[in-house]
């Protein structure tokens, strides 16, 4: 995504962040929006490593809500197809149970857009 970053409030990274989807960029609004602290991708979860230790699986999840010690993953892609995100969220519970995230799905947004009156990309 080219377009500008907006000078967020309640956003709490070290670097500004570079949203690779209107999706990110637009739950980033929202969050700032409602006044909720949050970081873009401070963190990767090694979800499989090889036998010599290196890594086969990775995931980042796109925010963190640390008032709330809670990560957030989005996507607009159609619920039926994020299989792949479904399972890193899965495989992230199983290996770090103790981690709290929350996968929201196009419906989410179209619902929150509606309610915000802001409009998605199709």
């Amino acid at each position: 995504m080219t377009e500008d970053i907006p000078n967020f409030s309640y956003y709490r990274g070290a670097k500004q962040p570079h949203f690779v989807t209107q999706t990110e960029r637009q739950a980033a609004e929202i969050l700032d929006y409602h006044r909720v602290p949050w970081e873009y991708e401070p963190r990767t979860f090694i979800l499989e490593t090889d036998s010599d230790g290196n890594i086969v699986e990775a995931f980042t999840p796109d925010f963190y809500l640390p008032d709330l010690d809670l990560y957030l993953e989005v996507t607009q892609m159609k619920q039926s197809l994020v299989t792949a995100k479904n399972r890193k969220v899965r495989r992230l519970r199983e290996k770090y149970p103790e981690i709290r995230i929350k996968l929201f799905y196009k419906h989410d947004f179209v619902q929150l857009a509606k309610k915000y009156d802001m409009s998605l990309p199709s």
